[in-house]
């Protein structure tokens, strides 16, 4: 937006005048000074990436579990997320499973005391080693692995059943206004009277934290196929997590050569 343009928000504008530009000016990055009023960094190439994308998958820079979900589009993401460029559920499926939390968990850095993970998409996602003929450089039409269709069906019953759970029908009205509806955005969720406070306490953390039996099995089919993808014939969910490890680095090892 060039500056004339940006000048008929008066208030915002007025204010970034005041507050912004001498500081922005000072800025030795001839972007950052001479387009003071515009963000430093407007995420152009993300922007670009997932334009194609009807949805794509975001995970927390920093979380106490590994989570992933979709976000749908025209939402942009801010800088606490990472984004995943795929649309696919099999690689969404892929990125949740045990593994991939395992390895996350071996190779990201820690904030904090020491115990809050930090996903480093350098050394957790550019190192995982996914499952043959379903790595991140192929496209979904072009995925070669017979456990594809598994993955993508136990995928999309986990995310089934984590949305009816934080988004119940008994306590959720799906709303858009005028002009979210012209802006082409999603329904989001609104609390029927009387259920704002249930539905606030109904987050993905406060879901793992407690780990109800169905989400469990859902995740434990999640990993089966997953494994199946690997070719671990031999894998169950008492397999050691020094185990999983060994073999992913194996194959790691493989993919550098």
């Amino acid at each position: 937006m060039p500056e004339q343009e940006a000048a008929l928000y008066e208030s915002p504008f007025a204010y970034v005048l005041q507050h912004v530009k001498l500081e922005r000016q000072k800025n030795r990055e001839e972007r950052t000074g001479s387009k003071w009023w515009l963000h430093r960094r407007s995420g152009e190439e993300l922007r670009a990436a997932i334009a194609p994308l009807n949805r794509y998958i975001v995970t927390p820079r920093v979380s106490k579990y590994r989570l992933f979900v979709w976000c749908l589009k025209p939402i942009f993401p801010d800088s606490a997320t990472f984004v995943i460029t795929r649309s696919d559920d099999t690689a969404f499926g892929i990125l949740h499973s045990r593994f991939h939390e395992l390895w996350s968990l071996g190779l990201c850095t820690w904030l904090g005391v020491g115990n809050d993970p930090r996903y480093t998409p350098t050394t957790t996602f550019e190192t995982f080693p996914f499952p043959e003929g379903l790595t991140p450089n192929l496209a979904p039409a072009n995925y070669n692995n017979p456990a594809a269709a598994e993955i993508t069906t136990a995928a999309q019953e986990l995310n089934k059943l984590r949305d009816n759970w934080l988004n119940p029908t008994e306590w959720t009205d799906w709303v858009r206004t005028e002009e979210e509806e012209k802006a082409g955005y999603p329904l989001r969720p609104v609390a029927k009277s009387g259920h704002d406070a249930d539905l606030k306490n109904r987050t993905l953390t406060n879901l793992y934290n407690a780990r109800p039996a169905w989400l469990d099995n859902a995740h434990k089919t999640l990993d089966a196929v997953v494994a199946k993808a690997y070719g671990w014939n031999d894998y169950t969910p008492k397999m050691p997590d020094e185990e999983i490890l060994r073999r992913l680095l194996v194959l790691n090892l493989a993919c550098a050569k």
